[in-house]
């Protein structure tokens, strides 16, 4: 028989691996992009409040509003990557100083001029120069 101290901690043990667990399934799944998806490929002018930078971007996006951006600094230097549809969003790379994901209008300040590109893009969908402004962060994309 089990002392009652011991099964208790055999509970919390077991509740928090199960916690653990849920963690890793709860995850967002983004659609991967498929060859029905719309490509651009352009240039990305940014600049931040402490950066400037001028990189390739290559935008991707589903009939659906799935999105995708990945803006780089010559090949295999990707600065950040946006993966994003109506409900979630994830950022990350060295220009978002690691990783966020969460919903949308949650997004820390920091990263709200990179969230808000999806909607401006997609409405922007066959002009070839797109201009952005979110508090200091100003995007002017070239495609």
């Amino acid at each position: 028989m089990m002392r009652p101290a011991l099964s208790a901690c055999f509970s919390l043990l077991s509740l928090a691996l199960f916690g653990l667990a849920s963690c890793q399934t709860l995850r967002h799944q983004f659609i991967q992009p498929a060859p029905d998806w719309e490509s651009k490929i352009g240039q990305l002018q940014y600049q931040g409040p402490k950066t400037s930078l001028i990189g390739e971007v290559l935008v991707r996006y589903s009939s659906a509003g799935d999105f995708e951006l990945t803006f780089s600094k010559g090949p295999g230097v990707t600065l950040l990557t946006v993966h994003q549809d109506e409900k979630f969003v994830r950022v990350s790379g060295p220009l978002a100083r690691g990783s966020w994901s969460g919903p949308p209008n949650e997004a820390p300040t920091r990263l709200r001029g990179w969230v808000s590109l999806r909607e401006v893009l997609l409405q922007a969908r066959s002009q070839p120069l797109v201009r952005q402004t979110v508090g200091p962060d100003r995007f002017t994309f070239a495609f």
